[in-house]
């Protein structure tokens, strides 16, 4: 069976979470944003038929976007992945309400990006297939840049894809655009939504995202000011704290502060060596040690170092020891205080511990002076 082309990024055994683009455009529309998140995802983007690396021959005219949900539940299942997180920006938010509504069961949670549950009537979209079919793409494609941006801004490779995307796929992607309302369906969307707005989208304003937030129980809002509709290539910072909030939770925060406390080089080897018997340990750790404790302001890093330092000795957890040896150097701690933190442990640790935890720092210390 062909199957949409797509990239996947991050570790096979994180949280998958798939991204769909918008009309006209490539998996590139998530270049900005992608790699953030594929650090506690696996990230697949796919490429909507006839857009990308993706087969024209995969949709044809009058196809809907129920068919095109069909065409990423089956990439989904080339890729063993039963259940998944999903954003999509337009065409491909369409797609991940739809889902939401006939396939809740697939879904984990769900994030709209500058889209909607209608696209303004069968009539815009049914000329625009028309229009693509007699003469194809270059006139739309210069075009582009008004549609997807405010004034003064581009990105020349996603108005590049949309001139060479194949006429007739694009023509039958218009046609799904054109029979596409969910409106009366929304009530029945049960999964986690987020909606994202471009403040300044001409082609789904916030009042569509709004509709959506209102009609979804429990769904959020966030408009971007200064984005237009293509929010994650325009707007991808914020885009990415929104995603992040959304998907992510405390073990979002969490991953940011492990790496900052431990480092990228140590966080990078956990994460590949992470297996499906590890990651939901993984994912605790994350969610509960950094996203919950090590967040909280109670306490300085600084005084969360050396209380931890204490406590590794304490247990004998030397190889742990020198990981948060190196963590205090980076929490701020100078030699000297780590060795007074390692002089109170021989008080109240009992002297052999506090050996062997000298041992350990000595040795690291050593390290981290010859490294810099």
């Amino acid at each position: 069976m062909t199957l949409l082309d797509h990239r996947a990024e991050g570790p096979p055994s994180a949280p998958p979470l798939l991204l769909g683009p918008s009309l006209g455009t490539s998996n590139a529309l998530w270049d900005k944003v992608a790699p953030e998140l594929s650090i506690a995802h696996r990230v697949v983007r796919w490429d909507l038929p006839g857009h990308g690396g993706s087969a024209a021959g995969l949709i044809s005219a009058g196809a809907t976007v129920g068919d095109l949900a069909d065409l990423v539940l089956a990439l989904a299942d080339s890729l063993g992945i039963e259940r998944f997180a999903y954003a999509g920006v337009s065409l491909g938010g369409a797609v991940g309400l739809h889902l939401a509504v006939h396939r809740p069961e697939r879904l984990s949670s769900l994030a709209v990006i500058c889209s909607s549950a209608h696209f303004n009537g069968s009539k815009p979209w049914e000329e625009r297939a028309a229009l693509v079919r007699r003469e194809g793409l270059a006139g739309l494609a210069e075009s582009a840049d008004a549609r997807w941006f405010t004034s003064g801004f581009t990105v020349p490779e996603l108005v590049e894809d949309h001139r060479r995307a194949d006429p007739e796929a694009y023509a039958a992607c218009c046609d799904a655009l054109a029979a596409f309302d969910l409106r009366d369906r929304l009530p029945q969307i049960a999964v986690p939504t987020l909606l994202v707005a471009g403040r300044d989208d001409p082609a789904t304003p916030p009042a569509h995202l709004r509709e959506i937030a209102d009609a979804v129980p429990g769904a959020a809002l966030v408009e971007i000011p200064g984005a237009s509709h293509l929010a994650p290539a325009q707007c991808p910072e914020a885009v990415l704290t929104a995603l992040r909030a959304h998907f992510d939770g405390p073990a979002g925060r969490g991953m940011e502060v492990r790496r900052e406390v431990l480092g990228d080089a140590h966080v990078d080897r956990t994460q590949a060596r992470q297996t499906p018997f590890t990651a939901r340990f993984q994912d605790f750790i994350s969610r509960y040690a950094w996203g919950e404790i090590w967040t909280d302001p109670t306490l300085s890093r600084r005084e969360r170092s050396m209380i931890t330092l204490t406590a590794l000795v304490a247990h004998g957890h030397y190889d742990e020891l020198a990981m948060h040896v190196r963590a205090a150097r980076r929490n701020g701690l100078t030699p000297e205080e780590i060795g007074a933190v390692l002089l109170q442990t021989a008080v109240y640790c009992g002297v052999p511990a506090a050996n062997s935890a000298f041992a350990t720092a000595q040795r690291v210390l050593a390290e981290e002076d010859g490294a810099s």
